[in-house]
């Protein structure tokens, strides 16, 4: 995906070249500076998006654009920078003040910190100019369709179809994928609309997402690349995954990990991927959902909506980014957002079965096996499970724990596992004493 950085600053060419280094991984192509009356913006892109380049950068502005749901921009309007992110936050887009009280913005936090420590995350579905912030969308709860599950689950079905379908550029197409419901869903909505489909998963060898990627590849008819890795290559890619994720979240870390090795392995075939991200938050996919009354799951659905923008999808944003890829997040499109809004809550959580609306909309298209799959977490499904957790506690001990785990600004670190994930935070970034602009993922265990 695109990465854009820049300054309200007439004159500052250099400085923004220094900021756009730190994010030239985001687009390899091509880059350019640009002066519009006192501001200075600049942009680097991929190759798969040069021949629309006019969507990105203009004499007056610079976009991380990807579609009309997915993009952030930089824009000078009478007289003033103008920073704008997506409705859902599926594009980053960081901003701060100079010491002289001058706005500065970027797509990745490491950019900014080459101007200034006031970073602060732009919210999704909100504009600012420096001294207002203005949302201009807001996720709300919907009055409950009362239509029957037959006929909800086939507009599902078209919405989700429509979806993949307006996001295929030519003959060749790829898809992570775990072998879960979300992303087998995705890749075999794709794959009628293309010669070529490329999957791919990671994990170790006798993980579950391989075996069950496998059987949806073989099942689809996708042309199918794995990524077996050791624990060892784990502990070895683990800082440059932090650096590129610009996170400690212990859960957050983990779950980077395998999208992060994907990422690398899908860039030898395709400039972009489809990736099942945001389905659990429309239709109820987590656990603990269930030991909720169910009016209180609309609610609650919002809430973990709201979460996404600097957790899930800043892990998707990084590891596809990373490598130069750009990640289409089919799930959040805007008419299948706004159409699972109105589903009824029964109908996403029926006789315990998480996203049971979702089961019955794609249940046509893969093996029965795959749609009544259980949802397993990223790490545990790639086999990461409590390896890494495991290690952390072998190598720090409880004084180190005790000692380190409150940071400069009072936050506290939850486990050892985290604590190891924060040093190489800190080698990368230094003792930063505003981290407010991190996620943090909701319900994470504490030791």
């Amino acid at each position: 995906m695109p990465g854009i950085a820049g300054i309200a600053e007439s004159g500052r060419s250099t400085l923004v070249e220094g900021m756009l280094n730190k994010i030239k991984h985001r687009g390899g192509a091509g880059r350019k500076v640009i002066e519009v009356e006192d501001e200075t913006l600049g942009i680097v892109w991929t190759k798969s998006q040069e021949s629309s380049i006019g969507n990105q950068i203009s004499d007056q502005s610079v976009r991380d654009y990807v579609d009309e749901g997915h993009f952030a921009e930089a824009c000078v309007k009478n007289g003033r920078l103008m920073l704008t992110r997506d409705p859902l936050g599926i594009a980053p887009l960081y901003y701060g003040k100079t010491e002289d009280g001058v706005l500065c913005f970027a797509s990745e936090v490491k950019a900014l910190l080459e101007v200034t420590h006031d970073i602060h995350e732009l919210p999704p579905g909100c504009r600012y100019d420096g001294s207002r912030m203005e949302r201009y969308f807001c996720l709300q709860k919907q009055p409950p369709s009362d239509e029957t599950p037959e006929h909800i689950a086939k507009e599902l079905y078209l919405r989700l179809a429509a979806s993949v379908e307006k996001r295929i550029r030519g003959d060749v197409a790829g898809s992570w994928l775990s072998g879960g419901l979300d992303s087998s869903a995705l890749a075999a909505l794709a794959r009628p609309h293309v010669e070529t489909l490329h999957t791919f998963a990671a994990g170790f060898p006798d993980a579950p997402d391989i075996e069950r990627a496998r059987e949806v590849a073989d099942f689809i008819g996708s042309n199918h690349h794995e990524v077996i890795v050791n624990f060892d290559e784990l502990l070895a890619v683990l800082p440059t995954v932090i650096y590129h994720l610009e996170s400690f979240d212990a859960l957050l870390v983990r779950s980077s990990i395998t999208n992060y090795l994907v990422g690398k392995a899908a860039s030898k075939y395709v400039s972009s991927v489809f990736t099942g991200e945001g389905a659990d938050e429309l239709f109820a996919g987590y656990d603990y959902l269930k030991s909720l009354d169910i009016s209180m799951l609309p609610d609650e659905l919002i809430d973990i909506e709201n979460r996404l923008h600097n957790t899930a999808l800043q892990r998707v944003d990084r590891s596809a980014s990373a490598h130069g890829l750009i990640a289409h997040v089919g799930f959040l499109d805007s008419e299948v957002v706004d159409y699972a809004l109105r589903i009824p809550a029964k109908f996403k959580l029926y006789n315990g079965m998480e996203k049971w609306i979702l089961r019955r909309a794609i249940d046509e298209k893969l093996p029965k096996e795959i749609v009544n799959r259980k949802k397993a977490k990223f790490w545990e499904g790639a086999g990461v499970s409590e390896l890494l957790a495991q290690y952390a506690n072998e190598h720090i001990t409880d004084d180190e724990f005790k000692d380190e785990r409150t940071l400069l600004n009072g936050e506290v670190i939850n486990t050892k596992e985290e604590l190891m994930y924060y040093r190489i935070f800190r080698r990368h970034f230094g003792d930063l004493t505003d981290i407010s602009w991190m996620g943090r993922t909701k319900g994470a265990p504490k030791q």
